[in-house]
């Protein structure tokens, strides 16, 4: 009960902040965001703010994660690319929303305990890898979404080629001490990209985003993703 109520609350301020959908609100208060993060932070769970969960990453901030999944306009029919898995959070999210979700980790110890806790949870619309990330899922392809919770320095190639027409990929690009969020659409062949927020989000590392020991890590309990 404890739980329950923090979330309705978390929803509440999430409503607060702007996100409008009903489905996105409805997913939001469905997911147990506690299950998501480390028994030592589960007291933190439904604050506005990231946690780490080892390895050097976190999972999103609750608004965060709203504001991305709103921009994506899901339907029950999306076909989803989610580009880093993390603790799983975003990854349910999708899945109450999406009629299928792909989402590539490249650490295997993540992408095996989210794989567990998803399918524990029950959710069977989705399929989880280990891989670059940055190169995208190109055997899968194309998608009708994409969301990257990780930052790169320019948009990676590889997930434009693998946007279906008419689909939407929400993702932070910038520098490793600030980023802004992106929309990016494709209409009719053309590429377009509107800015959405300032961010701050881990790296996106792989062959089109950041080389592996190429940037400063930041402190991961500032960081804003990557679920």
């Amino acid at each position: 009960m404890m739980f329950e109520e923090q979330r309705r609350r978390m929803v509440d301020l999430i409503a607060s902040r702007g996100v409008k959908d009903r489905r996105v609100l409805e997913a939001m208060a469905n997911v147990p965001r506690h299950l998501f993060v480390p028994e030592e932070f589960r007291p933190l769970s439904y604050e506005d703010k990231p946690c780490p969960i080892g390895s050097g990453q976190t999972i999103s901030q609750p608004t965060m994660v709203a504001l991305m999944t709103e921009q994506l306009e899901l339907t029950p029919q999306s076909k989803v690319l989610e580009v880093g898995t993390g603790s799983g959070y975003q990854t349910a999210i999708l899945c109450e929303l999406a009629g299928s979700v792909y989402s590539i980790e490249r650490l295997s110890s993540l992408a095996d305990a989210a794989r567990d806790l998803l399918k524990q949870l029950g959710y069977s619309n989705l399929t989880v890898r280990v891989g670059d990330g940055s190169a995208g899922w190109p055997e899968a392809a194309p998608f009708d979404r994409i969301a990257a919770a990780a930052s790169a320095p320019l948009l990676p190639e590889p997930l434009i080629l693998q946007l279906a027409e008419g689909g939407r990929l929400v993702l932070p690009i910038g520098a490793a001490e600030g980023q802004t969020l992106v929309l990016v659409e494709k209409k009719e062949g053309r590429v377009t990209a509107r800015d959405l927020c300032k961010c701050l989000f881990v790296p996106l590392i792989g062959s089109h985003g950041w080389k592996e020991g190429s940037i400063t890590e930041i402190d991961e309990l500032k960081e804003e993703g990557r679920d």
